[in-house]
């Protein structure tokens, strides 16, 4: 029995497998992967079918389909905004019962993906709320009986944040931020204002952050006022989608877009809005630096009343925000919390697996067996299929024993060569975890401005992020606590950061991942071999992708590795070099 999870007609939409014997994960893939549409907001079909052709399945195998959306949650709430602002509630009203119709015609979507007669669909569909979907999938594949919870974003099913507590097979709320009020719209609308307008900018802004000062704390205090038990409340002055709504779309393409969310007020403080593409000024680098020491004050202002209220030493966290690895970072330095668990797919892609999960819980009372250790559950390629890629491309290779072509991968990252690593299944989430990954040496000399030249094309004040031997950890950085998921920033040893000059950010910092050699054995053994020969047990790791979404496979690999300036090619068993 099968439970089919589902982010759909929502930005990152994608699709998971769930096993309701064994509760375990058997598949997770984003639509972007495939259509190659980044942060593709349509209906998932390819992901579903690829789900199955990863699991073995069919399609009349799928008992239950849980839905990451729910239009009834949250509905008195609803109401009372729609009569409190009737006069402008038209255009926002029609958007929202746009999005609800497609979400409820699933089973027609499933049934014309899949050939099948209209109305033989049978498997039934669940809709779980969007924060529950965001708990659930943090919680129920974390390694703790029990946790505080917290799921943090811009608005989903009318809430902004959720938090609560985890014990065993059972998800209690304790609260909901309810629209208007959401740090997901805070920082959005300053990236706008910043000139970083494009959905999923955020990230961007993270890395700019530590280039400016935290010279307008008082505006943002001003901005997010703090409220008794972990609340906060937004000054509405500065907003416009609590007037005119939210205006999140997306085109025939499945590309999702978010109008300007600051008022014509943000502009008389600050002055007209930066435009991407023109240089940035200490006026955009400041407001960077303002907007995340805000976020992480309010992060910690719930944190901590969520700590006193649970007294429990474990948080799981989700949502949109929780990718911001920065304040992740600092949830251990500033909070009573000792361990951390935050799923690969933060955001909302990974809301299709707490869907699955819910339904598998607390619908079908099943107990939990399954732990996400790994972020591969997408497609896996062999051997021979990756020959076939390369021959058809006409690139050379050798076929190596694993020892020789560790040894090899090694020699050429010391000599400052840039390599693309394409091992097993695709990564779920938005980070390159060592599947779909490429290589560089973290000491090389500019190496980052050889990245971004040859390669990546991206701005010039977005760090690299470095990937470490667990056990090697706490002698790099300022931190013993695991991030297999690239999702926490920690501090770099005052002695370690001119030798890791380019995964050390202008701040000090590195945005780590951490593995083990129990659960990705040959990325292990290529940092390791690295150390041998160099004495760092660090590598950079980037994600494997030209300005577009990350490959997917071996054809999209080489033609990447073909098109721009990488130095070599590991992909499976097969080396390739550049002689030129």
């Amino acid at each position: 029995m099968l439970i089919l999870g589902l982010n759909t007609f929502h930005a990152d939409a994608s699709a998971v497998l769930v096993d309701a014997d064994s509760c375990k994960l058997l598949a997770a893939v984003a639509e972007e992967r495939i259509n190659r549409v980044k942060h593709f907001a349509g209906f998932p079909g390819q992901a579903v079918e690829e789900c199955l052709k990863i699991a073995g399945a069919k399609f009349s195998d799928i008992e239950h389909v849980a839905v990451a959306r729910d239009g009834k949650a949250n509905l008195l709430a609803k109401m009372g905004f729609a009569l409190r602002n009737l006069p402008r509630i038209t255009q926002l009203a029609k958007q929202r019962l746009e999005r609800r119709a497609e979400v409820a015609s699933t089973p027609q979507l499933l049934e014309r993906q899949f050939g099948l007669t209209a109305g033989s669909f049978r498997a039934k569909v669940h809709n779980v709320e969007h924060h529950l979907a965001h708990v659930a999938s943090s919680f129920f594949v974390s390694p703790f009986d029990d946790a505080a919870l917290m799921s943090i974003d811009g608005f989903g099913d009318f809430a902004s944040t959720m938090t609560g507590v985890g014990r065993g097979a059972d998800i209690e709320v304790f609260d909901r931020t309810l629209f208007p009020h959401s740090m997901g719209v805070v920082y959005t609308a300053v990236c706008q204002f910043i000139g970083y307008d494009r959905y999923g900018d955020e990230g961007k802004i993270m890395g700019l952050a530590p280039y400016g000062k935290d010279v307008h704390r008082a505006f943002f205090d001003e901005l997010v006022r703090f409220e008794p038990n972990g609340r906060f409340r937004l000054n509405l002055d500065y907003f416009i989608h609590h007037t005119e709504g939210v205006d999140y779309s997306f085109d025939e393409g499945g590309k999702p877009t978010v109008a300007p969310l600051y008022s014509r007020k943000f502009i008389d403080r600050f002055g007209p809005p930066h435009i991407w593409g023109e240089e940035l000024t200490d006026r955009e680098m400041d407001l960077a630096r303002s907007l995340q020491a805000c976020l992480e004050r309010v992060y910690f202002h719930m944190l901590n009343n969520l700590h006193e209220r649970t007294r429990t030493p474990r948080l799981c966290l989700a949502g949109g925000v929780a990718l911001n690895s920065v304040a992740n970072g600092l949830v251990l330095e500033h909070t009573p919390f000792k361990e951390v668990y935050v799923q690969p797919a933060a955001g909302d892609d990974g809301t299709a697996v707490g869907a699955a999960y819910w339904v598998l819980h607390k619908v079908l009372k099943k107990p939990r067996a399954f732990v996400m250790e790994t972020a591969e559950t997408g497609t896996r390629y062999t051997n021979d299929e990756c020959a076939a890629a390369l021959r058809s491309a006409g690139v050379p290779f050798e076929t190596l024993p694993e020892a020789e072509l560790l040894r090899r991968t090694a020699e050429l990252l010391v000599q400052g060569k840039v390599v693309g690593w394409f091992q097993g299944g695709m990564e779920w989430g938005p980070r390159a975890l060592g599947h779909r990954t490429i290589l560089a040496h973290p000491g090389f000399p500019g190496m980052k401005d050889i990245l971004n030249a040859r390669i990546k094309h991206r701005e010039w004040f977005r760090p690299f992020a470095p990937v470490i031997l667990e056990e090697r950890l706490a002698d790099v950085f300022e931190s013993n606590h695991p991030t297999p998921f690239m999702l926490m920033v920690y501090k770099t040893r005052p002695e370690w950061r001119e030798r890791l000059s380019a995964v050390n950010h202008v701040d000090d910092t590195g945005r780590v991942q951490t593995v083990k050699r129990s659960v990705n054995p040959r990325y292990y053994g290529v940092v390791e071999a690295f150390e041998k020969l160099t004495g760092i047990p660090v590598l950079i790791n980037t994600s494997f992708n030209e300005n577009e979404p990350i490959v997917r496979t071996p054809d999209e690999a080489v033609a990447c590795y073909l098109r721009t300036k990488m130095d070599a090619l590991v992909i499976e068993d097969h080396l390739c070099v550049k002689h030129d």
